[in-house]
């Protein structure tokens, strides 16, 4: 039985039991990490690690809203005045232009496994190559938003 909690109420739980050194399983919902995630169908694992790396799936707080999406870049922040905060820019898999920023703060998890419905676990590594053909992704995108509605 599948039940959908407010995302105001579920992420800071989250949060909560990540850190305690918890790891944490749920469902996200959306479309933006096609093909590699299916929302409403695949289980995600999250688990709070001390930095994140281009090619991570992070689940972040913008300030208006929760994203997980995948990190293309991590840079230095000019702006802070701390020791060594670090600016994550993320794009959804299923996304070709749009990305958003959020502080290295601002992360709450780092997918550590992707589970299909049936438990069986996907391969991180295809979305690390999915991250390289970004010139391709228009097409490949296409293809398979094609095939799944056949």
């Amino acid at each position: 039985m599948s039940h959908i909690v407010d995302n105001d109420i579920l992420i800071p739980e989250i949060r909560t039991i990540l850190l305690e050194g918890r790891d944490v399983r749920f469902t996200p919902s959306g479309v933006s990490m096609r093909p590699f995630i299916e929302g409403g169908k695949d289980a995600v694992i999250l688990r709070h690690m001390p930095s994140v790396r281009v090619g991570d799936i992070c689940l972040c707080d913008l300030g208006t809203r929760y994203v997980l999406h995948r990190v293309i870049a991590v840079t230095p922040d000019p702006s802070s005045l701390t020791a060594h905060p670090s600016l994550i820019t993320l794009q959804g898999d299923g996304i070709l232009l749009a990305t958003e920023q959020c502080l290295a703060s601002d992360v709450i998890g780092t997918v550590i496994r992707i589970e299909n419905p049936r438990g069986r676990r996907k391969p991180l590594t295809r979305g690390r190559l999915w991250f390289y053909m970004r010139p391709l992704r228009k097409y490949l995108l296409k293809i398979y938003r094609h095939i799944i509605k056949l």
